[in-house]
């Protein structure tokens, strides 16, 4: 779709065909970094998001129809930009225990990098008000990975999803406050992660 659009200093070239997608790209990429400023989606706006990249507000709301399909569509991205990041940090690894810290470490270290984004992809009222069941994949795969260890015999027989659900919100918890309470003199993240590796799953994590 062709769209010419007021720039800040100048005018947006008009998209040649095919384009519209990657503006539909550069919105989300938009509303992801003041997300990330703000850590609260319901003071994000659309026109907001138009200044950020320099188009007018008409042509956010092509894309999409209001602030809710923004918002999701920018959870989406970061849930499965997340994933893409665990599963190359796992498959760096051949052992079991290394694949699922190097997978939980990538989940904790993120989201203390992102306070804002991890706000938003936890705190956000639009789960109670959208479908967000595609977060359920970063579980799933957490899951299968506590069952590896499980299968070869590195931790302790049970049920996988109960003890990656125990693990996954240890590290949340562990995530959730140093976001609020920053000044603490909190230990290593990493180091803690360890621990609930140990203590949670059950299994043996080398020395670093």
């Amino acid at each position: 779709m062709d769209v010419r659009d007021a720039a800040p200093g100048g005018t947006r070239s008009r998209n040649r065909r095919g384009q519209g997608e990657r503006l539909r790209e550069e919105i989300i990429d938009a509303a992801l970094r003041l997300l990330d400023e703000l850590a609260d989606d319901e003071a994000l706006s659309l026109r907001a998001v138009a200044r950020e990249i320099g188009i007018a507000a008409t042509s956010v709301y092509i894309h999409f129809a209001d602030r809710d399909s923004l918002v999701l569509a920018a959870m989406r991205r970061c849930h499965d930009d997340l994933v893409r990041a665990a599963d190359e940090a796992d498959a760096a690894h051949d052992d079991p225990v290394a694949k699922l810290r190097a997978r939980v470490l990538v989940m904790g270290t993120w989201s203390h990098a992102h306070p804002g984004l991890y706000k938003v992809l936890h705190e956000s009222t639009l789960s109670r008000r959208a479908d967000t069941t595609f977060r359920l994949e970063i579980g799933e795969r957490a899951t299968a990975a506590v069952q590896r260890c499980m299968d070869a015999g590195l931790a302790p027989a049970g049920d996988a999803a109960t003890v990656s659900l125990d693990l996954r919100a240890a590290v949340h918890g562990a995530v959730s406050m140093r976001v609020n309470l920053p000044d603490q003199p909190w230990p290593p993240l990493e180091h803690q992660i360890d621990r609930f590796l140990a203590k949670l799953v059950g299994v043996t994590v080398p020395a670093s």
